[in-house]
């Protein structure tokens, strides 16, 4: 889906943005702006919001910035900027010029910062970071005022000029905002705006030893790029009074801040700091491990730009926070999947079959349909031999009931080829594992129909032995077991609720020829098994296989369901 493909819904910001419009509120003019924190890789919750700004500023004919809040230098890497540069243009949208970074800013917040001291509404703090917090108070006791809080505008300047300078320690003194000690929101309780930290910046280097606070640079950043409408999720809805009171003391331009509930996805946590936990303490292999709800994790297991906008567009906009089933998720990459993909056949446990009858030298090739959802794709040529593999599941000794696949003295259809008939099978002495099938097959069957119009219950799918490439396939399912890992009691700890077969690999497992020259991207639908991807890991020869979702669909079947009440 193309940028200027994006599909209005109806939401509370669309209808804000709509009356402000109409009432020629600042001129008329759309400008919004995805502003991240390079301290970590984008997430699935994370592409709301970049669909939800860059799509409301293309709707309205407006602009979006994207602007990096890089204001914490100890958390910040430069692999972070390029990882959610990369994320947001892979979901299809573009800054154009409008690159920033509140780093671009750090001189003006430092004047706007003089400035608060100069109107009396900021002080130097003595008080250690545990201090504020003891004099912070609580939601049912108003804080008390920091000893410091009286010292004079001279004496403000003099010290926070002497913080710049590097003159003081780490955690020695802050810069705080003068507002109300017993303000009902705590974050107007004098919050801190500058504190001392000796860190090289990855932009600014070792320029400052000084830097402003979130709530500080975030609104001024704002202001200084004319963003007419700063939406952020629910969390900053307390913050809210703190961003306009810095702009109003300030007397700068106004931007209006809207809050939206985030994502919250089942059997998926979009903590930062516990996804950082996950990769820093080896949970997972990495940022893009594809278990992990970041974008690049997502694109690796074989997720589409266009399933994610897709479904960023069903759960639509809300105030109130709830629970997405990730089978929703699920269902819109089945649906923009089963359009795309091609179809294969692969045999993750292979079963050795010997079709008893067919000529040793004869090798043929079968016709098979590369989508049935699209004819345009038209079709390959699979080979077919004496010898094949067939997914050990599909045979049983002693078949139970309602089993209709291969078992001894029963007909099945091979996918495009022939009608088979079980006739003996070999079992290893020492495990008593079947691990050889002897069939026969009917030749008048080719193509998978039989001139009689008899009938059978099955068909499975195949790779020709001699001709099978050798794959490692990787299975993924979630990577909690718990539907809310983040809603724990207290002492709990979300790692317990870690799927121990979140990822089972696979290796030996065989897939037809005709995937020989397949790059990492490639996404395919194995017959019968899933949807599965090429991972980056398929180098020198060697393929490897994600699977990328099953073909299960259960949000499918809830919908139905919905339907028929």
């Amino acid at each position: 889906m193309a940028e200027n493909e994006y599909k209005p819904q109806t939401n509370f910001i669309r209808e804000i943005i709509k009356e402000d419009i109409k009432n020629s509120k600042y001129g008329g003019r759309v400008h919004t702006r995805f502003p991240p924190e390079p301290n970590g890789y984008l997430h699935i919750g994370h592409a709301k919001s970049i669909c939800l700004n860059f799509g409301l500023a293309s709707e309205f004919g407006g602009l979006c910035n994207l602007r990096f809040d890089d204001t914490n230098p100890t958390k910040e890497e430069v692999e972070y900027v390029e990882s959610i540069k990369n994320d947001v243009r892979w979901l299809g949208f573009d800054w154009g010029d409008r690159l920033f970074y509140a780093s671009d800013y750090f001189d003006q917040l430092y004047q706007y910062a003089v400035q608060l001291i100069k109107f009396g509404n900021a002080y130097v703090c003595d008080l250690s970071p545990q201090e504020i917090r003891d004099y912070r108070g609580t939601l049912t006791e108003p804080g008390k005022e920091s000893p410091y809080r009286k010292r004079s505008v001279g004496e403000n300047l003099d010290l926070f000029e002497r913080m710049r300078a590097g003159e003081f320690e780490e955690g020695f003194r802050t810069l705080r905002a003068k507002i109300d000690m017993k303000a009902g929101n705590l974050n107007m309780r004098d919050p801190v705006i500058y504190r001392i930290l000796k860190a090289t910046h990855h932009r600014t280097g070792d320029k400052w030893c000084i830097y402003p606070m979130y709530d500080f640079a975030h609104c001024i950043s704002d202001s200084i790029e004319r963003i007419t409408h700063s939406i952020c999720t629910m969390e900053f809805e307390d913050h809210r009074p703190l961003y306009d009171w810095f702009l109003d003391q300030l007397g700068i331009y106004h931007p209006q801040q809207i809050e939206f509930a985030r994502l919250n996805l089942s059997y998926t946590l979009l903590s930062k700091r516990k996804l950082i936990e996950l990769v820093e303490r080896g949970y997972v292999r990495g940022w893009d491990d594809p278990r992990m709800p970041t974008l690049s994790g997502l694109r690796r297991r074989g997720y589409t730009t266009e399933s994610i906008r897709d479904f960023c567009e069903r759960i639509g906009v809300a105030k109130r926070e709830s629970l997405v089933d990730i089978a929703l998720l699920e269902h819109c990459l089945r649906e923009d999947l089963n359009k795309r993909s091609p179809r294969v056949m692969a045999v993750l446990r292979p079963l050795k079959v010997v079709i008893v009858n067919y000529p040793d030298d004869l090798l043929e090739e079968m016709e098979a349909i590369n989508n049935p959802e699209d004819p345009g794709m038209g079709t390959r040529k699979v080979p077919f031999s004496r010898v094949i593999y067939i997914e050990k599941d599909d045979f049983r000794e002693e078949p139970p009931k309602k089993f209709y696949r291969l078992a001894p003295g029963r007909e099945i259809r091979l996918r495009y080829a022939y009608f088979i008939k079980c006739v003996d099978f070999i079992k290893d002495e020492k495990t008593g594992e079947v691990i050889e099938l002897h069939c026969t097959y009917d030749a008048a069957t080719k193509g998978g129909d039989a001139p009689d119009k008899r009938k059978v219950k099955a068909t499975l799918h195949w790779i020709s032995a001699a001709h099978a490439l050798e794959a490692e396939i990787r299975l993924y399912e979630h990577l909690f077991t718990k539907e809310n890992p983040g809603d724990l009691e207290e002492g709990q700890d979300f790692k317990v609720y870690i799927n121990p077969n979140s990822l089972i690999t696979l290796k030996s497992c065989y897939i037809e020829p005709t995937l020989r020259n397949t790059e990492p991207g490639d996404f395919y639908q194995f017959e019968r098994l899933g949807y599965f991807c090429v991972d980056p890991d398929t180098i020198n020869g060697k393929l490897v296989f994600n699977r990328t979702v099953t073909l299960k669909d259960t949000w499918a079947k809830i919908e139905k369901m919905q339907k028929g009440k």
